[in-house]
């Protein structure tokens, strides 16, 4: 046996024997985690609160370090270039993790096989706005009258390709209605223009709409979600509203890790997340601020969601003729 086959074959015994110790003794140094939003978004508060409880539960850092360029794909090109160790993670949306991987022309990543699901943790549902100048008080209401008007009437987005926007191609095709579409930059140009009169309707964000709701100058009929809203109880979801339970139209923000993480680590994160999310205060938080907090799953029911959901949003990208298109 060569000098140089022994020394591979020691340190490859040396790294095997290092692996599980490291797994067991995890976390000893300061973990990152990368938020694909800005700032401020209701992902970067939601992040923030939860890896202020890993810090204390772990008595190591965690750092929060906004990776929002690029939409998101260099927080994704920053984890697939991370360590598989459990000390750098991602938040991404589906979005990231269900559309864009249908939408652009060379996807760089794979959400199945890159990454690893740590907790799929909330539900971000859209609220079915109107102008309230129009005679219409109910989601049959707006079915009826866009029916009655087709291709009259408008819905705005925040920009092709986004989950506002295919929210509402989802809603005109399970329901064979004819609205055009306007998009805009971005979601309070979208709203604004609702509010104004400009085009009918919307699927708007919680945050950004609730207030014009409050004041009047939105009229809102229904959540995108299978659960009400805690925000808006009053609010029915959709699918109940018209009777199709399975209707759902939402975001969704997943937790991370690299693939390769070594199972305990991953055990171990999604445990201590389990534990921080059924904590009332914690739910009351996230409902606060326009979110549904989940009950973690486990890794295989996570990953069954997130490729079911890359499945339904993928065949409408496709039907829309939008494949490759950004």
């Amino acid at each position: 046996m060569s000098d140089i086959f022994k020394r591979a074959l020691l340190a490859l015994m040396a790294l095997a024997l290092h692996a599980p110790a490291q797994a067991d003794n995890y976390p000893s140094k300061s973990i990152t985690i990368m938020p694909l939003l800005a700032a401020g978004t209701g992902l970067d508060i939601t992040v923030r609160l939860y890896a202020e409880q890993l810090s204390q539960a772990f008595g190591k850092p965690v750092v929060v370090e906004n990776k929002p360029g690029s939409a998101g794909l260099a927080g994704v090109a920053a984890l697939k270039a991370a360590p598989a160790d459990g000390y750098t993670m991602i938040v991404a949306t589906s979005a990231v993790m269900a559309i864009r991987p249908t939408l652009l022309k060379s996807a760089p990543y794979d959400p199945q096989k890159d990454f690893i699901p740590i907790a799929l943790y909330v539900k971000s549902p859209f609220i079915l706005v109107v102008n309230p100048e129009l005679p219409i008080r109910s989601v049959p209401d707006l079915i009826k009258y866009v029916k009655e008007r087709p291709g009259k009437l408008s819905y705005s987005s925040s920009g092709v390709g986004g989950a506002p926007h295919l929210s509402s191609e989802y809603m005109k095709q399970r329901f064979d209605i004819d609205l055009a579409h306007v998009p805009y930059r971005n979601s309070p140009q979208s709203i604004a223009d609702v509010a104004a009169g400009h085009v009918a309707m919307a699927f708007a964000e919680a945050g950004a709409s609730l207030p014009l709701i409050r004041d009047g100058k939105l009229r809102a009929l229904a959540v995108t979600s299978a659960m009400r809203l805690p925000t808006v109880p009053e609010l029915p979801p959709f699918g109940e509203a018209v009777g199709a339970p399975d209707f759902e139209a939402v975001s969704w923000h997943v937790l991370l890790a690299p693939a390769g993480t070594p199972p305990k680590v991953v055990g171990k994160l999604n445990a201590e997340m389990k534990r921080i999310m059924e904590a009332p205060d914690m739910r009351k938080k996230i409902a606060d601020i326009g979110l549904i907090p989940l009950d973690i799953a486990s890794v295989d029911a996570m990953r069954g969601y997130i490729k079911a959901e890359g499945e339904k949003w993928g065949n409408l990208v496709r039907k829309l003729g939008l494949e490759g298109s950004q």
